[in-house]
């Protein structure tokens, strides 16, 4: 059985990390109690250095954090964790604890981010926003864009135009994110119903949407 080597402190660094988007969420320690514990419920469970307490993610705010896998590192003293999570990872309410940026740009682009932002756009209008707009109009406007961007990405392949088309996919994909967020789906729900798809004999999908 592998052994963790603690610090002289009896703890273990923890890198936290979504299992969907890789992206890193915080950093925590575990003892070796909050470390079995974590392993028995497949519930992250860390020690607070200044409470001098465990301390299991989510059961104050029930954004808890769900074992996907855990890895150790090549000397036996850190460990990375990768969760699906209930909710927001830092107790600011961001997604993430590492939010700013102290050199160089942040460019990674992922579909969460873009979802995050047109939901902020909806929960928080914000004037001079497209996005905003949209929500504004409601939910008749965005299916109108949503039929529109769909026929321009066909026009794009049907011409073989690889930059029209990377470029009108774009759009419809931001155009299908705004209306998941009007309708309350979340990526979640369409990641699990991909997941799904492999299981699903297309006659009897065929035949149960006639």
């Amino acid at each position: 059985m592998t052994k963790l080597k603690f610090d002289d402190q009896g703890l273990i660094p923890v890198i936290v990390q979504d299992a969907e988007t890789n992206e890193v969420l915080t950093l925590a320690y575990m003892n070796q109690e909050s470390y079995e514990m974590t392993l028995k419920d497949q519930l992250m469970t860390f020690y607070s250095r200044s409470r001098k307490e465990l301390w299991r993610k989510g059961e104050t705010s029930g954004n808890y954090q769900h074992l996907v896998s855990l890895k150790l590192d090549c000397d036996q003293d850190a460990l990375v964790a990768k969760v699906k999570k209930d909710g927001p990872a830092c107790h600011t309410g961001a997604e993430s604890c590492f939010n700013e940026i102290l050199y160089g740009e942040d460019k990674q682009a992922t579909i969460d981010a873009l979802y995050e932002l047109v939901q902020g756009r909806k929960e928080n209008p914000q004037e001079g926003s497209y996005t905003s707009y949209l929500f504004e109009k409601g939910v008749e406007k965005i299916l109108k864009k949503v039929g529109e961007e769909s026929t321009e990405v066909v026009i794009g392949a049907m011409k073989e135009d690889h930059n029209e088309t990377v470029f009108e996919i774009s759009d419809l994909v931001y155009h299908v994110l705004v209306l998941m967020v009007e309708m309350g789906i979340d990526l979640t729900e369409v990641r699990q119903e991909l997941a799904n798809r492999h299981v699903v004999d297309k006659k009897v999908k065929q035949e149960r949407m006639q």
